[in-house]
């Protein structure tokens, strides 16, 4: 094989790969927003039921027994799974990247395709920037991840306050427990997000 026909041959690829990638991004992102309706659903399904029994006293307990565990449960699974999907997402785009600064290099230098997945220097541009995103940690709170960890811990804050009323703490106690209890469950979320999304530097 010459250099021309392996070149071609190269080309093939990348372009197989490039449609590949581009797939597997749309099957992500389609599968996050899957995952982040199905929790919220059952989540809105479980408030619309505690409506119904909030003012029974003798069915009230037994059901947020049930049910916070159950919505705590599919929110950690929920979770984690958007942590990855998050993570495969980016490692999918910065590996679009590469292969648009490839084309840039090699077809259309001379030109203005592909031009925005290198720097001034020729070098390959940050994957961020390619979707418009300045990296920082704070663009972590924008992900589907954050809000399902933020619902998590609203929910986690307030079977803490529950369990605490029932344990005879006085009201006065039991709710700044439970807002404590959220706000270090969501810090332990965010700070989870951080640290598997650092394992790809973008």
């Amino acid at each position: 094989m010459d250099d021309s026909e392996r070149e071609q041959a190269l080309l093939s690829a990348l372009t197989t790969e490039h449609y590949a990638l581009e797939s597997a991004r749309a099957g992500t992102i389609a599968e996050a927003t899957g995952r982040a309706t199905i929790f919220l659903s059952v989540l809105s399904a479980g408030l619309i039921g505690l409506g119904f029994v909030a003012t029974n006293e003798t069915l009230v307990r037994p059901y947020l027994g049930a049910v916070l565990p159950t919505l705590l449960v599919v929110g950690l699974l929920t979770f984690l799974r958007l942590v990855e999907t998050t993570v495969e997402n980016a490692l999918d785009l910065r590996r679009i990247q590469r292969i648009r600064a490839y084309y840039h290099h090699r077809f259309a230098s001379e030109h203005d395709f592909f031009s925005d997945a290198v720097t001034d220097e020729g070098t390959m541009r940050s994957a961020w920037k390619l979707v418009g995103i300045k990296r920082g940690w704070w663009e972590f709170l924008l992900t589907t991840a954050a809000l399902v960890g933020a619902v998590n811990a609203v929910l986690l804050g307030l079977g803490v306050a529950l369990l605490a009323g029932l344990a005879g703490v006085e009201h006065v106690l039991a709710i700044p427990a439970g807002v404590v209890a959220a706000l270090v469950a969501f810090a332990a979320q965010f700070v989870y997000i951080l640290r598997t999304a650092a394992v790809e530097p973008l």
